[in-house]
């Protein structure tokens, strides 16, 4: 009998790109119907979810847990206390064990490549819920929100302000995949991931990276932001606060944006750092949806690649 069984056939989510242009577009479609009570099945009855959580998180946790159990399986929890990863074992060796019991695996961590090798070796479907590269399923959400309550991503414009971390690396992704436009406002030093943006501009992606904020927001359908200091890098706030200090989005930066502009975050927030409390808490603001959305989206990425349904 062998050691391990083969890895199956299967697929991964673990950057924006792993689905096509027209997949992503009927990912959102079943979200959509998942969010407006039109979908009935239960396609992972009898199916277990793996969550490993390398990074603490609310709304990760949640709404994959939740989405597991409104989608008829079950959502397991396993924090660094839970998993003998951190005690040496190999990442491989876990995926190998995960996938005698689950049908499926969330991680959320900070190395990406971890992911990338959880993925290598698992018999069973990845889902990236955070690397220090991307965010994919957050950034499916806020497209969601975007079809809410501007329209169709494509052909609008999006505004990231601030840090050019993991989340304005999914956007840049996002951006190349379905054609919108996309203005990224960074500090000097703070850029996003290179090889990415490189990435997407051989595409011929509409994608700027600028200084100055008031030029990114500009005639914006979409402006965005997170945290100046994200988990794991709580050292460098002060240092942090003193770059991001002409990057907060308030009052009038969103009077730059489109009349109709609306307002993201990720989540959490530190009102009176990227967002002004008038902002996140003003009739723009829609990041309560948006943080619904992610049960919502990350429903129909289960339903997919655990559930087998189709695209």
């Amino acid at each position: 009998m062998p050691d391990a069984a083969p890895v199956l056939p299967h697929r991964d989510f673990l950057d924006i790109g792993d689905f096509s242009a027209a997949e992503t577009v009927a990912l959102l479609a079943l979200a959509e119907r998942m969010r407006r009570g039109q979908y009935d099945r239960r396609p992972l009855t009898g199916k277990a979810l793996a969550m490993l959580f390398m990074k603490s998180s609310t709304r990760t946790r949640m709404s994959f847990e939740i989405g597991a159990i409104q989608l008829g399986g079950t959502a397991h929890f396993l924090s660094p206390r839970d998993v003998q990863i951190g005690r040496g074992e190999p990442i491989a060796d876990t995926a190998r064990v995960l996938s005698r019991y689950v049908q499926g695996i969330m991680i959320r961590t900070f190395a990406h490549q971890d992911v990338v090798d959880l993925a290598a070796s698992a018999g069973v479907p990845v889902i990236n819920g955070l690397t220090d590269r991307s965010h994919p399923c957050q950034v499916l959400a806020d497209l969601l929100t975007v079809q809410q309550h501007v329209g169709d991503a494509r052909g609008r414009t999006v505004a990231w302000v601030g840090d050019g971390n993991n989340m304005a690396n999914s956007w840049i992704e996002a951006a190349a995949l379905l054609g919108f436009t996309l203005r990224l406002a960074c500090p000097e030093g703070f850029d996003p991931d290179p090889s990415i943006l490189d990435a997407a501009r051989a595409t011929g992606a509409d994608v700027h990276l600028l200084r100055d904020p008031r030029e990114a927001v500009s005639g914006a359908d979409v402006v965005t932001t997170d945290v100046w200091a994200s988990m794991g890098q709580e050292e460098e706030q002060a240092h942090r606060a003193v770059a991001f200090a002409l990057y907060q989005v308030d009052a009038a930066l969103m009077a730059r944006a489109a009349r109709h502009a609306i307002f993201l975050h990720c989540l959490p927030a530190h009102r009176g750092e990227e967002v002004t409390a008038d902002v996140i808490d003003g009739p723009q603001s829609v990041v309560w949806d948006e943080a619904e959305n992610r049960l919502h989206v990350q429903k129909a990425i289960m339903a997919v690649l655990m559930g087998g349904e189709t695209l």
